[in-house]
């Protein structure tokens, strides 16, 4: 019985191996998860309940600038294991027409504090404009779907990459310089 169940543990683990491995196998590895339409017009942020390091900010005042959307929240290990990506991103780009909107959307009321937020942006030495989407209104309007995602928006107001997880670190940078050379 004991021998039974485990040949019958052993095939299912290497059946649910073989599926999780199926897209790497096939070359799929390197390729972004799409979460919003590329090349659609970006929503705007809505329903931002306020904004930290930066007035007000709208896609339509954006205009003319690359634009990283990221959305995230504090509590959520991946959306941390990013910020240092996006941080540094933002600090080698802001001078060359960069613009990053954080988008912290919460995923449990812990998160939903204006005074938590504000510390975890100082623990995490964020200084690019943040909002605070606590109704998951902005969230909706872009349909997302994940923590952490990244959406680029060309300086025509279109998103044109989206990724959502942990990585393709290398492909946003090349998307960012890509955009900002287009205009030098």
């Amino acid at each position: 019985m004991i021998q039974s169940r485990r040949t019958l543990l052993t095939t299912v683990a290497g059946v649910a191996a073989a599926a999780l491995a199926a897209p790497v196998l096939a070359g799929d590895n390197h390729k972004p998860v799409q979460v919003a339409e590329a090349h659609a017009a970006a929503p705007n942020f809505v329903g931002i309940t306020k904004w930290f390091n930066s007035a007000p900010l709208s896609i339509a005042d954006l205009r003319g600038r690359v634009v990283l959307v990221d959305f995230w929240t504090y509590g959520c290990y991946n959306c941390v294991n990013t910020l240092p990506y996006v941080t540094k991103l933002y600090e080698t780009y802001k001078d060359k027409g960069l613009v990053v909107v954080g988008v912290h959307t919460p995923e449990f009321p812990f998160e939903r504090s204006a005074s938590n937020v504000q510390a975890a942006l100082k623990r995490h030495g964020i200084t690019y404009p943040v909002a605070q989407d606590n109704d998951s209104v902005t969230w909706n309007a872009w349909h997302n779907q994940y923590w952490p995602a990244q959406y680029i928006v060309d300086q025509r107001g279109n998103v044109v990459f989206s990724h959502a997880g942990e990585g393709q670190y290398d492909e946003i940078e090349r998307t960012v310089r890509r955009l900002l050379n287009a205009t030098s």
